[in-house]
């Protein structure tokens, strides 16, 4: 099978990380990749805020309750859009691509939800976003602290339908 497609297959979520830096090139390829994801009409309304401070991670870990492994990550990436028509899509397409991008350069990672939560505004005012601006993502980032096997699927043929549901 192709490798592109078997990375997709074997892509997981990751919530433990070596105490290891992520080198300044992987994390500037892995956003690279980011801003290439599609967007509505071209807006690409996309910011990636790279966040490797301790205290930094430890005080947006504290605010997202299921995000509490962001402190123990090498890097987090803050996904902010401009609140546009299409933000979210956009923003969850160039999340996507961070999280494929990683998983080539040998990282792992994990998406914390963003958009819609309580700690949105505090994580936006945190990082000094202008007001305009959304969260859509975080990503914890680093290189993983033991392979783990990628979660069951369920089968092509309990999701997929022709013409119809």
């Amino acid at each position: 099978m192709n490798e592109f497609l078997q990375m997709i297959k074997n892509r997981k979520s990751q919530r433990t990380f070596l105490d290891k830096p992520v080198e300044r090139e992987h994390i500037e390829q892995i956003i690279e990749c980011a801003r290439f994801a599609a967007t509505a009409r071209n807006v690409q309304p996309w910011e990636f805020i790279v966040i490797t401070g301790k205290e930094t991670k430890e005080r947006m870990a504290e605010l997202a309750p299921n995000g509490g492994f962001m402190a123990r990550a090498s890097v987090c990436i803050a996904v902010f859009c401009q609140d546009t028509k299409y933000y979210l899509e956009d923003g969850c397409a160039a999340t996507e691509n961070i999280l494929l991008a990683a998983t080539a350069l040998g990282l792992g990672s994990c998406w914390v939800a963003g958009d819609k939560k309580p700690y949105t505004e505090d994580i936006r005012r945190m990082l000094s976003v202008p007001a305009d601006y959304r969260l859509v993502s975080l990503i914890a980032l680093g290189y993983p602290e033991q392979q783990i096997a990628p979660p069951v699927k369920r089968s092509l043929s309990e999701v997929l339908h022709w013409e119809k549901f």
